[in-house]
């Protein structure tokens, strides 16, 4: 076991399964002391409901905001989608990213110094191939926020930063997603990706434990796209 992160308390929301599970597993790995949420636990668009979560906790090290998803929605023409659809798409993932970070920093400036991770995706830099609008507009609100956090937050000795996966078989939603587009679909896929693999939880994971750790301490306002070379098409 690495003891690089010995010490530290780290959230990692949305661990559920897939890429949430996998990143508090390497965390905890590396010696930190981590706590995990899901929304079966704690309603993370809630902000109340965060903040009394993180003063259970009390002091937070790293904070990692991997919840969100698609919420259950596919894609339709942006006339059908309602108030509902559209705000339920953008809880989940950015107004969660806020309300955790929020809850999170006034410990962070007091002890001089913390890690912020904002899992993104590749929607956030080009389009969502599920097609939802909501979750394209998230995922870029994510790396806004990101940028402006690290901007905000720099001199108070915080990092803050994203990572844009690509594809990545990691919970049922995504297992759906591949299974609907068929042979050639599927196939069509991984050959617009670089090294022609779909991505696994642990890609991702290996990001985040890079941001968080003592090597990335001059690392801030980032967004690394993990996706096998997939941007580059």
């Amino acid at each position: 076991m690495s003891s690089s992160l010995a010490g530290k308390v780290a959230v990692v929301t949305g661990t559920a399964h897939g890429i949430g599970a996998t990143i508090a597993k390497f965390l905890e790995a590396d010696g930190a002391e981590v706590h995990g949420v899901d929304k079966d636990t704690v309603d993370l668009t809630d902000s109340a409901a965060v903040g009394a979560f993180i003063a259970g906790i009390g002091d937070v090290d790293i904070l990692v905001n991997n919840a969100g998803g698609v919420c259950g929605q596919v894609g339709r023409p942006l006339e059908e989608i309602s108030d509902e659809d559209w705000r339920q798409v953008v809880d989940a993932n950015l107004t969660s990213t806020f309300n955790c970070t929020r809850a999170v920093v006034p410990g962070m400036k007091q002890r001089g110094g913390g890690r912020i991770v904002n899992i993104s995706s590749g929607a956030g830099r080009s389009v969502s191939l599920t097609g939802i609008q909501a979750y394209a507009s998230a995922k870029a609100g994510q790396i806004a926020f990101t940028r402006q956090m690290a901007h905000e937050l720099g001199r108070h000795g915080i990092t803050v930063n994203c990572i844009a996966p690509g594809f990545v078989l990691s919970n049922p939603t995504t297992i759906a997603q591949w299974e609907s587009y068929g042979d050639e679909g599927q196939k069509k896929l991984v050959e617009a990706i670089a090294v022609r693999r779909l991505g696994q939880p642990e890609d991702i994971a290996n990001g985040v434990r890079f941001f968080v750790s003592p090597d990335a301490s001059w690392v801030s306002g980032q967004t690394l796209s993990i996706d096998g070379g997939h941007a580059l098409f």
